[in-house]
């Protein structure tokens, strides 16, 4: 680990796939990422409650993507896994939550709390997979999901955040469809909306910046808002926090990449300057 982890033992790994992330929770705030969550304790207990009122207790909480929740911790950082839908496939996440909530709680928080610690030490330069990724904190890679060439490509340009934004009509185009045909395969391939997942990857792809020291206005234009209080708006409805308090929250974070195109082919190439 860098020294901006060393000492407060912040860090996040981030993969197109998935995310682990060891740090501050911030202030219990309503919060709907488009992503599963998996919230381990460090120490103590997690408090989620949902959407509906209801609350549950315990050191280890998962919801669901686009499931509104509060999460709150009775000691300061916390272990936070992303998955990402379109790369399971279907009944995955159902599963993986009922085993997560069941009898095996307990092990599966002692298993990823194993593996926030081997991350700590890791130095290799090779890259983390998906599965192995899976394996390190489930004991097994999930059965991905197998998406249409046509759907993989746009979700490719999605992902780049450069050049003109990535439109339904030009992923349409690019795919010889319809957009109206191009937006009932998307969701019918992935189960999420056009709309929906380019909101979520756009405000995804903030995590990689979220240590530094950065005009947040720039920011937003960079990675395809149209202006700051729609930039400030997504950030919140998503993780529950201000862009400008997850800047601040973040400075003693640890952010790595794996399977980036841009990268270096080193699985940990440092976000930090």
């Amino acid at each position: 680990m860098d020294a901006k982890g060393q000492v407060s033992g912040h860090l996040m790994l981030i993969t197109p796939e998935r995310v682990f992330y060891a740090g501050l929770l911030g202030r219990p705030r309503e919060r709907c990422p488009g992503a599963l969550q998996v919230y381990v304790a460090i120490e103590g207990v997690l408090w989620l409650t949902a959407a509906d009122g209801r609350q549950s207790y315990g050191e280890l909480a998962v919801t669901q993507p686009n499931a509104r929740h509060t999460i709150a911790s009775d000691y300061r950082s916390a272990i936070c896994l992303v998955l990402e839908p379109e790369s399971v496939g279907d009944g995955v996440f159902e599963d993986l939550a009922k085993r997560l909530s069941g009898p095996e709680a307990p092990s599966f928080a002692a298993r990823i709390r194993g593996a926030y610690a081997r991350l700590q030490q890791r130095q290799e330069s090779d890259e983390i997979s998906t599965a192995e990724f899976d394996t390190m904190c489930f004991g097994e890679a999930l059965r991905s999901r197998a998406l249409d060439p046509r759907v993989v490509r746009s979700i490719v340009q999605i992902g780049k955040f450069a050049g003109e934004p990535v439109t339904a009509a030009s992923c349409a185009a690019e795919a010889g469809l319809s957009p109206s045909r191009f937006l009932h395969l998307f969701k019918e391939e992935t189960g999420i909306s056009f709309r929906s997942f380019r909101a979520w990857k756009r405000a995804r792809h903030l995590l990689h910046f979220a240590n530094r020291d950065i005009n947040l206005a720039h920011l937003a234009q960079d990675i395809g808002y149209p202006d700051s209080t729609h930039f400030s708006h997504s950030i919140r409805r998503f993780y529950g926090l201000k862009p400008r308090a997850i800047f601040s929250g973040s400075r003693d974070l640890a952010i790595y990449s794996s399977g980036r195109t841009e990268a270096d082919n080193s699985a940990w190439t440092q976000e930090a300057s």
